[in-house]
């Protein structure tokens, strides 16, 4: 047995209580966080690079988990593996965090985001070419000066009172809906300037698709000149009295260039764009029943109706409309719409890990799609993660690798049967109907803010004032 327990030890050493390596090893490798020969992390650590990346997944697996608890993983792991015993504390941990590695944490979300590509259920959409989705959001930082330099308060109302909001432009995958690449900005900063910085996450033969607010002239012609295909609403009209028609509501026409200069581009480059390009718009009408008629206008460079019929632009485009709760899922789920580190830079390490999380639960979804034959979109992102938390606490006590496999097993098994229910017609209104708190506004710096009087005191007041 000494032999057997020491090799049996040896990679139980380096996890963590959950066990996250075991379960998403395909995806993320521990190589990508090495030991350095000298400075930050060179040293022999209790928060090793690999053992602090995961502790950090695992918070943003659990929302709202503090770092005081992934100490206490680690405190409970140290007592279990009879090593030496971590401190209380957590300024080890936070000190940590702030060595890992932000290059490594890159490499993690790109292969986190291929592993799902390559696992969801391949389909001739399009061609078979890789289908792209583009969409920005705006989260909300720590109200701490470091993130006010960086990213300046929205002011409320009049007031200065407000929290530092950050700007996210990410690039996801139709097929599996992982996250590919993001950028950040300030409010300042406009999404399609970032969407041009993310140019490099995309290769010759790809399809972005994106909404309303990418679907301009400019766009157009930067994408056609990586080789990229664009599918679109358009933010402006575009004249479909001239040029041939391709079918029912299908027409090829001239785009022609406006005369403002773009401000995401150079003068000098914008002079070099061509007075006007060949664009193909389709008019679609969405009908549901129980809802008004929605008409909507796509913009693509997908010319050739033979091979891209009108309804399947059509349907990529309600595809990426349905992808969006990806960002639902990550807001709300995984409560990322509040940010809580301290300084920006913790906060891109904060975001990279929540976009890492994302695509490893995207990667369990896409395996128990294609193990069990159902559709992606069906497949429940907020029951995966519950499952998913539950199972590890059970398949870490697993005594031999048959009844972890056999857990393992059950748990894809339990995801298949949680399926979202289909209901077409439905209306999701943006309201909310419970409150959530009875207190008031606050409407001034908080050294400023004088509390409102309470309704007792009022009457005894007014009391006071009557009997005088």
């Amino acid at each position: 047995m000494g032999s057997r327990l020491a090799k049996t030890a040896s990679p139980l050493r380096r996890l963590t209580l959950g066990q996250l390596e075991s379960h998403f090893r395909a995806c993320v490798s521990e190589s990508l966080f090495p030991k350095t020969s000298e400075k930050n992390n060179s040293r022999d650590r209790i928060y090793t690079q690999p053992r602090t990346f995961w502790s950090f997944l695992w918070q943003c697996l659990n929302p709202a988990a503090p770092c005081r608890e992934a100490v206490r993983q680690i405190q409970a792991l140290s007592v279990l593996l009879d090593q030496q015993p971590a401190s209380s504390l957590t300024g080890a941990y936070c000190k940590a965090r702030k060595r890992l590695s932000k290059e490594g944490m890159e490499k993690a979300l790109h292969a986190s985001a291929q592993a799902a590509r390559l696992r969801a259920p391949k389909d001739d959409f399009l061609q078979g070419r890789p289908v792209k989705a583009v969409d920005g959001t705006m989260l909300t930082l720590a109200d701490t000066k470091a993130n006010q330099q960086s990213f300046p308060r929205v002011k409320n109302g009049h007031t200065e009172v407000g929290f530092p909001q950050m700007r996210v432009v990410v690039l996801f995958c139709l097929t599996s809906g992982a996250i590919l690449a993001r950028l950040t900005g300030n409010k300042h900063t406009s999404e399609s300037r970032l969407f041009r910085q993310l140019f490099d996450a995309l290769s010759p033969g790809d399809i972005v698709v994106a909404d309303q607010g990418f679907g301009n002239f400019v766009m157009v012609s930067l994408l056609r000149e990586l080789g990229v295909d664009f599918i679109a609403r358009s933010d402006r009209r575009v004249d479909c009295r001239q040029g041939q028609r391709l079918g029912p509501k299908d027409r090829l026409v001239p785009w022609k260039k406006g005369g403002t200069p773009s401000a995401i581009m150079s003068r000098k480059h914008w002079n070099k764009q061509p007075e006007q390009q060949w664009v193909r718009v389709i008019r679609g009408r969405i009908v549901q029943k129980g809802f008004r008629v929605k008409e909507m206008v796509l913009v693509t460079t997908l010319l050739d109706a033979q091979i891209y019929p009108a309804k399947d632009i059509l349907q990529a485009y309600l595809r990426r409309w349905r992808l969006e709760m990806c960002l639902d899922d990550l807001k709300t789920t995984l409560q990322m719409e509040q940010l809580r580190c301290k300084t920006p830079a913790m906060v891109q390490k904060e975001l990279l890990a929540h976009l890492i999380a994302h695509n490893l639960i995207r990667w369990l979804m896409a395996g128990v799609a294609r193990s069990h034959q159902q559709s992606l979109e069906r497949v429940s992102f907020k029951g995966t993660l519950d499952a998913f938390r539950q199972f590890s606490h059970a398949i870490a006590q697993g005594r031999s690798a048959h009844k972890r496999r056999e857990l393992w097993k059950t748990l894809l098994r339990a995801i298949a049967q949680d399926l979202v229910h289909e209901r077409p017609g439905r209306r999701e209104w943006r309201a909310v109907k419970r409150q959530h708190h009875k207190y008031p506004a606050l409407t001034k710096p908080r050294a400023n803010f004088c509390d409102r009087i309470k309704r007792h005191e009022r009457r005894k007041l007014k009391r006071l004032r009557m009997g005088s």
